[in-house]
């Protein structure tokens, strides 16, 4: 099965992932909104769904479509061997999954603290005190806790789930990706404290699917429209 990606053309955001799960399980998959008028296309779709998603990204597979992130990496892992079998294993990774969204959140709230209808200039003052939160407390709360994770003695490999990479691993790895971009003199001073997190990122960029992906065309950088975006007068 060839599945369909729907998300916008030209930023990372939420969508990447996905890209990142598919891309490892070595599926196929069309990005849809990076054909050719492929924002237009992404909002033709949303706006015709039977179960419509809130916003993209949202996956196409066969007869189903399946809206938000974490309820997207729960399907393509049961399918692609990128989630443990057993129940608890996939709830288990589905909660990672769930944790990492809330850390994601919070890296977008820095630079938009007020709305997401307003532009970053008109909440600078508001970001830059949001900002200095985030790097100082919550950074290191996800952080600290996703590496206790990976320290407790069941997980072998280095992994967060079990001894075998999973969708939150990958996710992880677009984490640290993430906040290295947004926050290069924070995390510069906060990794050494993670090396875990450290390793997990760079065993992840390491595998053959994924070093392949990052080296492609397919990899959009990361800039100043999406998710994690880097404002000097944040970084501090």
């Amino acid at each position: 099965m060839t599945y369909e990606l729907y998300y916008w053309p030209t930023i990372q955001g939420r969508g990447e992932f996905v890209r990142l799960a598919l891309e490892e399980a070595g599926a196929a998959y069309v990005d849809v909104g990076r054909q050719k008028n492929g924002a237009d296309k992404v909002a033709a779709e949303l706006a015709v769904q039977a179960t419509p998603a809130f916003a993209p990204p949202f996956l196409k597979a066969g007869a189903l479509t399946i809206g938000q992130t974490a309820n997207i990496l729960l399907y393509l892992g049961a399918r692609h061997g990128l989630a443990p079998r057993a129940e608890a294993g996939r709830l288990w990774t589905h909660q990672l999954q769930l944790t990492i969204a809330d850390l994601v959140n919070e890296a977008h709230d820095t630079h938009h603290p007020v709305g997401v209808s307003l532009y970053y200039e008109d909440q600078k003052k508001e970001a830059k005190r949001r900002a200095a939160d985030f790097v100082g407390n919550r950074i290191p709360k996800f952080l600290s806790y996703f590496e206790g994770v990976l320290q407790q003695p069941k997980r072998r490999g280095g992994f967060l789930v079990g001894t075998r990479l999973s969708y939150a691993d990958l996710s992880m790895f677009q984490v640290m990706e993430g906040l290295r971009y947004a926050f290069p003199k924070a995390m510069k001073r906060l990794e050494g404290d993670y090396p875990g997190l450290v390793a997990l990122h760079d065993q992840v960029a390491q595998r053959p699917n994924i070093a392949a992906y990052l080296a492609s065309k397919r990899r959009i950088a990361f800039n100043e429209d999406g998710i994690f975006r880097h404002y000097p007068e944040l970084d501090r």
